[in-house]
């Protein structure tokens, strides 16, 4: 459902650690940043209590069409002399008169024990990236596990910013008399004697932000624990990397039970959230279902399969991408065992803190799909006692070249179960 908030401090707070944002009808303080990526920024965020909450008293306005993005009711006209500083406080002047319009929510009935959630935050630029977010939310609802990263609430901003001659506005009117008397007419401005002095105004275009609400998980994901017990040369336990991988499967096999079956097609330890528990094995989150998609695909031509290969080259991790997906043939049947490729490639990285296939990168260019390709695996040097061969055998099982031979999540799952029995204390 849509619904709308007044006032630009959304905008102005979410960019500014110890500020504010509002996603639909609660507020949040940022604490701090937690990790940026391309044009994505993760945020620790708390939610205020509800009684200072909604800054507007105006009922909020509902879209007749939720699928529909609206936006700012009102062009800002702003001098390209100005400052950035200025820019903003002219903004925040509009703050009591402005309506800002969201996109429908997703909400799950899901909260955390102290308020403190994560945020991210999403710079769309261009009606592409709009929809593949987009997707991205419809994706994340179709999923309920405690093993899946539940996507709590979202909101998706669009504003508009028209651009005013620099000559023009200059000759307008002083910028102290823009903050005080700027009026709400599109592409006018009213002097100190409200006396309407028309100015002609540049077409913008849209922007838009989302902002996705997300349970936290500050214990960091299972590539920044890998990374920092590396460089102190720890291990997991057996028992730990059996259970912390268990888990994972857990959720895969929600998803791959879905109709249709759905794939992740990013696992990857730092696409898995864990959570240190006291006398208990940790908790393994799968996340960041941007790249899930219905499982099953056929190709039947070239064109089919250099367009999946394209995909998967923006979609799928190098290092723990499928074969079928570096190259695929002109006639085949894509499923979900494409996880179960990068499914070994995080067992094999939660053992040693890289992927099997790490070591190609420092090879000639195309080394690494090779090696892919003919699962050219290379064991690191692990911990003492060393991992059992047992375990190295699963590894090797899950990472078939030819993903028809490759196991399925039920039968993963009924192995890791007997070899957690025989190694669990």
């Amino acid at each position: 459902m849509g619904c709308s908030f007044s006032g630009l401090n959304a905008l102005y707070d979410a960019t500014n650690s110890g500020k504010d944002v509002w996603i639909n009808e609660n507020r949040y303080r940022i604490i701090r940043q937690l990790g940026e990526g391309g044009f994505a920024y993760v945020y620790l965020v708390k939610m205020l209590p509800i009684a200072s909450s909604h800054p507007s008293s105006a009922a909020p306005k509902k879209f007749k069409d939720p699928s529909h993005v609206s936006g700012l009711s009102l062009s800002l006209s702003l001098s390209l002399s100005l400052s950035l500083q200025n820019c903003i406080a002219l903004l925040i002047d509009f703050l009591p008169n402005l309506n800002w319009y969201i996109d429908y929510n997703v909400g799950i009935n899901c909260s955390s024990n102290d308020g403190t959630y994560a945020m991210k935050k999403i710079l769309i630029q261009n009606s592409n990236q709009l929809e593949v977010v987009r997707e991205e939310i419809r994706v994340s609802s179709l999923f309920s596990h405690p093993n899946l990263l539940p996507l709590i609430d979202h909101a998706i901003i669009s504003i508009k910013i028209a651009v005013v001659s620099y000559l023009r506005l200059q000759m307008a009117l002083p910028f102290h008399f823009l903050r005080r008397d700027w009026g709400l007419n599109p592409g006018y401005v009213f002097s100190e004697q409200k006396g309407n002095l028309p100015l002609p105004v540049q077409e913008g275009s849209w922007k838009h932000e989302a902002y996705l609400l997300f349970p936290v998980h500050l214990d960091g994901t299972l590539l920044d624990n890998a990374t920092a017990m590396k460089a102190k040369k720890e291990f997991f336990s057996t028992p730990d990397v059996l259970h912390i991988f268990r888990q994972i499967c857990a959720g895969l096999k929600h998803m791959h039970s879905l109709d249709p079956p759905y794939a992740h097609n990013d696992v990857k330890p730092g696409n898995v959230l864990v959570t240190y528990r006291k006398g208990q094995p940790p908790l393994a989150i799968l996340m960041d279902f941007g790249s899930a998609r219905p499982a099953r695909k056929q190709i039947r031509s070239r064109s089919e399969a250099l367009q999946l290969q394209e995909w998967a080259s923006e979609h799928c991790s190098a290092p723990f991408r499928a074969p079928e997906l570096w190259d695929c043939p002109s006639h085949a049947d894509i499923d979900e065992r494409t996880d179960i490729w990068s499914l070994g490639c995080t067992l094999f990285g939660i053992m040693y803190g890289v992927s099997p296939f790490e070591y190609a990168l420092e090879e000639p260019e195309g080394s690494q799909q090779l090696a892919i390709a003919n699962a050219q695996i290379k064991w690191p040097a692990g911990p003492n006692p060393p991992y059992p061969d047992t375990l190295h055998k699963f590894v090797t099982w899950l990472l078939q070249p030819q993903a028809t031979v490759r196991p399925r999540i039920d039968d993963i799952i009924i192995h890791v179960d007997k070899l957690i029995s025989k190694f669990s204390p």
